[in-house]
């Protein structure tokens, strides 16, 4: 599921940095788990962005919310029919926002505007080679552009999260790629495989 919803638990006891995000309640993530989760890598990056793999939105809403007036969105998913609910969705909470729809394949051959940022929620883990797919999308991230990753924190997936990364792989797998300064910006407790975490990096370019 691209830019998806899952059920979370409460779990305590976790020793986590003290800027991390850990959700609020009990249940299913709300906007406002979406908004905490990226707001750490885009709050003090504005300009153009892109989400790529955004399904039907729940991530890209947040990221309109975060830019607010300061950016613009061109949000990419193979799915047409999940791209025109996100842009109702869109319209009826965020009129003003400046959003590009476009129906395309993050994996192969983008063409997309210098971006100052990228974010990909819950849709990296549909890749087994991500290093080339990662390098083929920061191609068209300005040097010192903000890269934000949302995933599973495990390296072992399921039919649905097929390919799946730990924040500890990821942290291995950036500067590989030309990413730099990666730092985790958020983490929640999900009982499907885990948690589910963010992290924010910087290109190099």
């Amino acid at each position: 599921m691209l830019g998806g919803t899952p059920t979370l638990r409460r779990q305590f006891g976790e020793a986590l940095p003290a800027e991390t995000v850990v959700s609020r309640h009990t249940g299913r993530m709300d906007h406002a788990d979406h908004v905490a989760l990226i707001r750490p890598g885009v709050e003090d990056r504005p300009g153009a962005w892109a989400d790529l793999g955004s399904g039907t939105g729940a991530f890209t809403l947040a990221l309109a919310d975060v830019l607010g007036g300061r950016g613009s969105i061109v949000s990419v998913d193979r799915d047409r029919g999940a791209l025109e609910e996100q842009r109702r969705h869109m319209a009826a909470r965020f009129p003003e926002a400046t959003v590009d729809y476009r129906v395309a394949d993050f994996t192969k051959s983008l063409e997309l505007p210098a971006l100052d940022g990228v974010l990909m929620a819950n849709s990296l883990h549909f890749s087994r080679d991500k290093a080339a797919v990662l390098r083929g999308i920061l191609a068209c991230v300005r040097p010192g552009g903000r890269f934000v990753l949302v995933e599973y924190d495990a390296d072992h997936g399921n039919p649905w999260v097929p390919h799946p990364l730990s924040y500890a792989t990821w942290e291995r797998l950036a500067p590989t790629v030309g990413l730099t300064g990666t730092r985790l910006g958020g983490r929640v407790p999900s009982r499907f495989l885990g948690a589910i975490y963010s992290a924010v990096s910087d290109n190099s370019g």
